[in-house]
């Protein structure tokens, strides 16, 4: 078991015998020292851990804890309001004795008055849900405001770009690290006082691999959801939305950060990117199949226009359906190398014209609703510290060049039918 695993089992072990004794009880002192002296091991390779607990599923060092996959305790955590746990630097003993005698009493729903003291106190320990930078999650609900946490998607960042480097460089897709990113990102829409779709803001034109990846994952989800689907689906198409890009790894980087016009041969190579994920998503895992499909029709319109060409006319999957609005909506409002970001109302506006014969005209409409229904909750989420990804995108399948001056939408995607996103 490595150190950050017997730091948190020594945790569990230390609030169950804080539940059993009184203060100043011998085993009680006992398992408060062990706890301490776990998390001193810790800090000795990695001087500020941090825990994020997703139900039964613990990321740490941007991905999951393997020997403490459907840990008991990772749900407890997170249904007592400690979604997040950061050490941010030296930790005293009382410190760490103060810690377990808050989540013994937030697990056990006894009075916070003395814990919630403690927690506004000065102390390297912090945690709290999973809320979005400048909110507040206390709210009158009885939670701390300075246990909250600020979020800002590093991790599911950090996460995203480990898959894409496992995919360039050893052709593996890790589905579990995929599911944990796509759960993480739930908790975000979720663990606020109201529903939120947290979007990741594109700082460098680099980032857009990452930023966009992630932002289709919320998208797909928050649209899924807004359609009535139940949790399962959800995020089985949230994983689909996170992987629908996948292909772009086997895409030579010029052609990925090109800033202008694509040639012919470029055009083409940057179409197979949906084949190529498909292949690379059936190849490593054989139960992402729904992925995979979404990878190959993500770029296909309902009356069969964009990419890949169908030999067989037939209906896309649904999931591709819910992909390809959100694929385009978030394209469309990101700056990128060859257009300034597009207006929501414009974009909205496009959405609609293409419902029928680009768009499912159920899921345009719907997407559409979602948004002017949705938009308060939409939470810009700063980029500043999110790591470059494998490849920019520009030059994508874009709107080469700006985007026209007079106001009248192009057909989606551009005038050469080759999509956005």
């Amino acid at each position: 078991m490595n150190p950050a695993s017997r730091f948190l089992t020594s945790l569990a072990q230390a609030i169950s015998t804080l539940s059993l004794y009184e203060e100043g009880h011998p085993a009680r002192e006992r398992a408060v020292e062990a706890a301490h002296q776990r998390l001193l091991l810790l800090q000795e390779e990695d001087p500020k851990p941090r825990f994020t607990f997703l139900e039964s599923e613990i990321i740490y060092a941007n991905q999951p804890l393997r020997d403490l996959r459907s840990w008991d305790w990772a749900g407890r955590f997170s249904q007592a309001g400690i979604q997040r746990l950061e050490i941010l630097g030296p930790v005293g003993r009382e410190e760490v004795e103060a810690f377990l005698e808050e989540a013994l009493q937030r697990m056990t729903g006894q009075p916070m008055d003395t814990a919630e003291a403690r927690q506004m106190s000065a102390t390297n320990i912090r945690y709290g849900l999973v809320g979005i930078r400048g909110r507040d999650d206390a709210g009158g609900s009885g939670q701390v405001a300075t246990a909250t946490l600020a979020f800002t998607l590093r991790e599911e960042a950090d996460a995203i770009r480990w898959l894409h480097d496992e995919l360039q460089s050893h052709q593996e897709l890790h589905l579990v690290e995929a599911e944990a990113i796509v759960r993480s990102l739930s908790v975000a829409m979720h663990g606020d006082q109201a529903f939120l779709i947290p979007l990741l803001r594109l700082k460098q034109f680099d980032q857009y691999t990452t930023t966009h990846a992630l932002n289709v994952s919320v998208l797909t989800m928050a649209l899924a959801e807004h359609m009535g689907m139940g949790p399962v689906e959800v995020r089985a198409f949230g994983v689909a939305g996170l992987l629908h890009d996948v292909g772009k790894v086997r895409i030579p980087r010029e052609i990925l950060n090109k800033p202008g016009k694509l040639s012919e041969e470029e055009r083409r190579i940057m179409n197979a990117h949906t084949v190529e994920g498909a292949r690379l998503i059936l190849a490593t895992e054989h139960h992402l199949d729904m992925a995979a499909v979404v990878a190959y029709e993500h770029h296909i319109k309902l009356n069969g226009g964009g990419y890949p060409t169908f030999h067989y006319p037939r209906r896309c999957h649904r999931a591709s359906d819910l992909t390809h609005v959100c694929d385009v909506f978030d394209a469309l409002r990101t700056d990128r190398p060859y257009r300034e970001a597009w207006p929501t109302d414009r974009i909205l506006g496009l959405i609609e014209a293409g419902a029928g014969t680009e768009f499912d005209p159920e899921i345009a409409r719907a997407f559409v609703r979602m948004i002017r229904q949705w938009e308060s909750r939409i939470a810009e989420v700063p980029a500043e510290d999110v790591p470059l990804p494998l490849g920019g995108g520009g030059g994508l399948e874009g709107l080469e060049g700006t985007a026209p001056t007079d106001g009248a939408p192009p057909a989606a995607g551009g005038d050469d039918g080759s999509g956005e996103g």
